[in-house]
């Protein structure tokens, strides 16, 4: 006996939070990437220099921080007793780089030099965003910022375990996550194959799917299938039995009767018996066929000896006239 609170076609109810797993792929989207305190400068950063007091007036400009890791002005402090001697920024520090200009500064005779320096853009940095594949371990690969297992995680759950791995790299990272494709959560039809072997077909659960809709995800019943169907749900039901649901398909289709459409969930066995007269002249089939195809090659046997006796007669009686 099926209870009444069974969900079904016009009683349908909303599916728990989405847990994820393996294969599902997630849609992430690292809305802020801001290095943490204190930031190594590199190659190919830009920073902005501002050098105030001095005798001709402010300097101020956007420069790049050259491939051998030199910051490259065009200013006095470039310059070492008339050489070139461009200030080594790669690897260290935004303050340190300022203490340089200004220890600079006053090696020229500027007595209070004010020297401003900020990271405008980094170069070369990884941006995290595109469909993930959550690999059979359960974790997902965040490029070269590491893997973060994410498997039995609900989405905000998912996404907190991002931003907390990001933050060893990254100060308060946001980040923004969905699942793109939902592929661990399925249903399967199976169809009695009469005689002619089963089919099962995997589909994926979209949370809205009822039993007439799984029908109509093949195209209707196969030939060798019969109206007789049911619901199989892992577990047990209230009796500790096997959770059948038996399906009216003429109910169903023909009357409109809501009743046995059974609303599908993740897990749940459709499954098709077959016909059986069908199955009986499959049976049938096998049983005679390899006694049809031996009498077949016999009377082919026979009928070969019978032509050649035959023609070598023809040939015979021809020579006596």
């Amino acid at each position: 006996m099926v209870p009444e609170s069974t969900p079904k076609e016009l009683q349908k109810v909303i599916l728990p939070e989405y847990v994820i797993e393996p294969p599902d792929v997630l849609a992430i989207s690292v809305v802020t990437l801001i290095p943490k305190d204190p930031y190594l400068l590199r190659p190919l950063d830009m920073l902005r220099v501002q050098v105030g007091g001095l005798p001709g007036g402010p300097l101020a400009g956007d420069f790049p921080i050259a491939l051998d890791g030199s910051l490259v002005t065009g200013f006095d402090f470039d310059y070492v007793n008339q050489q070139s001697l461009p200030i080594k920024a790669a690897g260290r520090p935004l303050e340190d780089v300022r203490a340089d200009v200004e220890a600079r500064l006053r090696a020229a005779g500027i007595a209070a030099p004010r020297v401003s320096l900020s990271l405008l853009s980094i170069a070369a940095q990884q941006e995290i965003v595109g469909e993930h594949l959550v690999a059979p371990d359960g974790k997902v690969t965040l490029g070269a910022y590491g893997r973060v297992c994410l498997v039995g995680m609900t989405i905000d759950e998912a996404r907190q375990a991002i931003e907390q791995h990001l933050s060893q790299y990254f100060e308060s990272p946001q980040v923004a996550l969905d699942v793109f494709g939902y592929n661990s959560k399925v249903y399967y039809l199976v169809t009695q194959g009469a005689g002619l072997g089963d089919q099962v077909f995997r589909l994926p659960v979209k949370g809205n799917e009822t039993a007439l809709d799984a029908i109509a995800e093949i195209q209707g019943l196969p030939a060798t299938s019969s109206i007789k169907m049911w619901i199989a749900r892992p577990g047990f039901n209230e009796q500790g039995g096997d959770q059948i649901m038996p399906i009216d398909w003429r109910g169903m289709t023909q009357r409109g009767d809501f009743r046995t459409n059974y609303q599908l969930m993740p897990g749940d066995r459709l499954y098709v018996a077959e016909d059986r007269l069908v199955a009986i002249d499959t049976a049938l089939a096998k049983m005679f066929s390899p006694v049809e195809r031996i009498f077949g090659v016999t009377l082919l046997g026979v009928q070969t000896g019978n032509a050649f006796a035959t023609y070598g007669q023809s040939r015979g009686g021809g020579g006596g006239f």
